[in-house]
């Protein structure tokens, strides 16, 4: 890096990021500040200071906080990777450093609480001891360490994510809130801020999830954002941020199109981000960034990276001809699209990556229509069909998939389109606690099939189309086995019912009774052997079909 680039970079961290300005801001807010602000040039400029997000407290809100079971965890890190709020967090501490620091809390009853919160996993102490007694002659191999999980009560907002995604192994559950339990929760924490770093010797690098571990990475979304609970974007969001931290450090920023990730990410005074941001207008996102990229490329800012983020009405509606112009450009872009099928940020107004049969405003069901009519757009085939774009679809909660796209489109020269599943709950009518499922179940019914596309992998779409991550993939639908022992198909039907927006469709015992919706599970089998054929993967099903025609 030059001394121009180097002073550039310092200036740009520096302008962003500013704790006293910060604290300046959010003194004045609390104190009633309000219209009579100085107009300095934060004010002038509309800037909200970074991170001041961190400094909210949600803890009067939630009923329930998750609790914490040390027996039970693997530390797979999941709960920590799928919490929407930087509510929930994981450090690994060395054996003695964790007594010499529960050496200094007087009060004997709560060192052994605080003793409790760790667990001792094969991830990071069996393995380790393991490797130890075998070659008990090698010093450079590290002693195991003790694992802590620790619920942050102030930026909670109760929504069990963490719970759901635990799963079985049962490491957490939602308790309700007291005032007795409350103070021991933040004094819980307050000992989990004491200690030092993750150490990295016991940071997995073959495990993407163990990332969320370095503080660098976990502090670019410091939560205290007014997002619903849940918010299945929050989470993508917090995920993106990591990635790209782990891979360029703070050089990097975000030009966003005006949807709920603009909203809950600026109610002043609360920016939960670290990293700059700027908000653009719905449609014209991409072309902002556009000028963005072109400036610090001719600054000579060539390795600073710079995401676009928008929800599917900005990007594949009001905004993709400005996509589709950013794309075509070749620019060194990266775009996150953050798929709800909803205008989440109106009301739940259709847009064109709704499902058919999907009701909605705009797509209201009732006599004459039930639900929307129209196909569902396909961002992701159509991002493939402009020169060498990287494009991947993939989801949060599948976590080897979604980092391993994230790193290949940060590392790709050109433009790169990553997009996800974001569950809205409230305008889908999905449980608090069920973004992650209903984002795996989703590709599991192939109403959303993940896959990635390389144009450094060849020549030819089958070479560069990858299906890796989805179930069954050379038939129509999945299998899984139920609790029974039996086998069941997973359809579109499997995972329309679970969602309140489909639920018209269906009768009480879960049975479809409309033509749309009969023609949406239709729609989803052909999307899915188009992808098939993409990627030169022949479907046994269809192959039956025509045996079957011409026999």
């Amino acid at each position: 890096m030059s001394t121009q680039q180097q002073s550039n970079t310092d200036t740009f961290k520096d302008h962003w990021y500013d704790a006293k300005r910060a604290n300046e801001v959010l003194d004045a807010y609390n104190s009633g500040g309000g219209s009579s602000l100085a107009a300095d040039p934060f004010v002038a400029q509309s800037i909200l200071p970074g991170g001041t997000g961190g400094e909210r407290d949600f803890s009067y809100i939630a009923p329930e906080l998750p609790e914490f079971n040390n027996d039970n965890c693997v530390g797979c890190m999941d709960c920590v990777n799928n919490c929407p709020d930087t509510a929930i967090l994981g450090r690994i501490v060395m054996p003695d450093t964790l007594e010499s620091e529960l050496e200094k809390v007087p009060d004997a009853e709560k060192k052994e609480y605080f003793r409790e919160q760790f667990s001792q996993t094969v991830k990071y102490h069996g393995q380790y001891e393991k490797r130890r007694a075998k070659n008990p002659d090698d010093k450079t191999i590290p002693e195991g360490a003790k694992f802590g999980i620790y619920i942050d009560p102030t930026k909670c907002k109760g929504c069990g994510e963490c719970v759901e995604v635990c799963g079985t192994h049962d490491a957490l559950k939602m308790v309700k809130k007291t005032p007795e339990n409350l103070p021991t929760y933040l004094e819980n924490f307050g000992f989990f801020k004491s200690l030092p770093a993750s150490p990295e010797t016991h940071i997995s690098k073959a495990d993407p999830r163990d990332r969320m571990l370095r503080l660098g990475n976990l502090n670019m979304y410091k939560g205290g954002a007014g997002s619903c609970m849940g918010c299945g974007e929050a989470s993508v969001i917090r995920q993106m941020l990591a990635a790209t931290h782990e891979k360029v450090g703070d050089r990097f920023g975000i030009v966003a199109s005006t949807g709920c990730n603009t909203v809950y990410a600026s109610t002043y005074p609360y920016n939960p981000y670290t990293v700059p941001w700027t908000n653009s207008l719905f449609e014209n996102g991409p072309a902002d960034a556009m000028g963005i990229r072109t400036y610090w490329d001719q600054n000579g800012n060539e390795d600073w990276v710079l995401w676009n983020m928008g929800g599917d009405g900005a990007m594949l509606d009001i905004g993709f001809q400005s996509l589709s112009r950013m794309l075509a450009s070749g620019l060194n872009i990266k775009v996150l699209v953050l798929d709800t099928q909803v205008y989440s940020n109106t009301g739940g107004q259709q847009s064109t990556s709704s499902y058919t049969g999907q009701e909605s405003k705009m797509g209201a069901h009732g006599k004459a229509h039930q639900g929307k009519a129209e196909r569902r757009k396909e961002l992701g085939q159509i991002c493939i069909m402009h020169p060498n774009v990287y494009v991947a679809q993939t989801i949060g909660a599948n976590t080897t998939h979604f980092y391993k796209a994230m790193d290949r489109a940060l590392e790709f020269k050109g433009p790169a389109v990553i997009t996800v599943f974001t569950t809205c709950q409230p305008e889908h009518g999905v449980a608090d606690d069920m973004a992650a499922h209903q984002a795996r179940l989703a590709v599991q019914s192939r109403a959303f099939p993940i896959f990635t596309y390389d144009p450094d992998k060849g020549r030819t779409i089958k070479t560069r189309m990858d299906l890796t991550g989805n179930p069954n993939l050379d038939r129509d639908w999945a299998t899984r086995r139920t609790p029974e022992g039996d086998t069941e198909t997973i359809n579109f039907h499997t995972w329309a019912r679970t969602e309140g927006r489909f639920k018209k469709h269906y009768d009480g015992d879960g049975n479809p009774t409309t033509d749309e919706i009969e023609q949406a599970l239709i729609d989803r089998r052909e999307n899915w052997r188009l992808l098939q054929e993409l990627a030169g993967i022949d479907n046994k099903d269809l192959l039956e079909e025509m045996e079957a025609v011409t026999a």
